[in-house]
């Protein structure tokens, strides 16, 4: 990190806090940490501040996936509504030659698309809609329901309603929330002691959760932006639990993981799907063989972030922030960091 000046950077951006974790030789490797929880507050950043993960939610879900699909509780490639119990993929003419499967969803080819101006914060901090509301529709979130607009696998939309729907399918197989079975499988066995999907937390009342800011670094309404979809976007994590993500994630490669998921299983995850070479299983992809990166990136109310990783060379860094630029990561402070890392 020695070619960069990350303070005067941040103070360039308006970027209130930032904590990143580096990894190398699969192990991290150290932990930088700069500036506030809260614009104007005399909190520091530190190791253990939580953030808005955002959309690297994804990547998440995506590993647990891969844990019950190695538990037989899943399968990558039938029919999602075969599993299906509380809500069901609406069949119409394009899902007649192909159903939507688990595979599909994880890597947006579902031929689902979501409606315009959908899947935005929490509109009211009383009332969290079911999925299956959201779903079908009934919400604020999402006014119309969800169906497949394109046959599936024959085109590419990031879709979040799809996550919604690989929520309800692993709620209605284990017959757990979503959240809870993320802490049995997931957050336990790699000990992510401070990561949480579980909204009914009142995160004000903790002095580690960092408030959210805006591309003038001043702070968004309600300080702390929730998605009532947390396969999706639920994620609040620190910058070292999401890299003993990313370790897993190199561990289970080797044969060596610590939550019990499958080397065949991860290297299907990190694999292209269905001939688009930068996409995998709630990954994104450059690059090939042994020199494969994987990307996440969280872009949300408040909050960017982004986990990147060579699984092969097992190299990595998780950079998190509580300021949205207005601009994609890498236009920002986030994309400076990221090419002063790979140079």
């Amino acid at each position: 990190m020695e070619n960069i000046n990350i303070q005067e950077r941040m103070k360039h951006y308006n970027v209130q806090g930032l904590s990143i974790t580096l990894i190398n030789h699969g192990q991290i490797s150290g932990t930088e940490n700069y500036g506030l929880l809260e614009v104007e507050s005399d909190k520091n950043v530190n190791e253990d501040t939580i953030f808005s993960a955002c959309s690297i939610s994804k990547f998440l879900t995506g590993m647990l996936v891969m844990k019950l699909t190695n538990q037989g509780l899943l399968d990558l490639d039938e029919d999602v509504n075969n599993r299906l119990v509380s809500w069901k993929v609406p069949e119409n003419d394009l899902t007649k030659n192909k159903r939507v499967t688990l595979r599909n969803l994880l890597s947006h080819q579902s031929g689902i698309k979501d409606p315009e101006n959908s899947f935005g914060e929490l509109k009211s901090i009383t009332s969290f809609p079911s999925l299956v509301e959201l779903l079908e529709g009934h919400t604020p979130y999402c006014k119309v329901p969800i169906e497949v607009n394109y046959e599936p696998e024959s085109g590419f939309d990031y879709s979040d309603a799809g996550y919604c729907i690989i929520q309800q399918l692993i709620e209605d197989v284990t017959g757990k929330p979503f959240h809870q079975m993320m802490k049995e499988l997931i957050f336990e066995p790699l000990k992510m002691g401070s990561s949480t999907l579980d909204m009914s937390i009142p995160v004000m009342s903790s002095e580690k959760f960092s408030c959210g800011h805006n591309k003038n670094g001043k702070l968004v309404d309600g300080k702390y932006p929730l998605y009532p979809y947390p396969a999706s976007s639920g994620l609040w994590t620190t910058s070292l639990d999401l890299a003993k993500l990313v370790i897993e994630l190199m561990d289970a490669i080797k044969g060596e993981s610590k939550a019990g998921i499958s080397s065949n299983v991860i290297k299907d995850m990190i694999s292209p799907q269905r001939g688009k070479g930068w996409v995998g299983l709630g990954v994104f992809l450059a690059g090939s063989e042994k020199e494969i990166e994987i990307q996440s990136l969280g872009w949300g109310v408040g909050f960017q972030c982004m986990m990147v990783a060579f699984p092969y060379l097992e190299k990595g860094a998780v950079i998190m922030t509580n300021t949205e630029l207005g601009v994609h990561q890498m236009e920002g402070i986030i994309g400076e960091i990221y090419r002063t890392l790979i140079s």
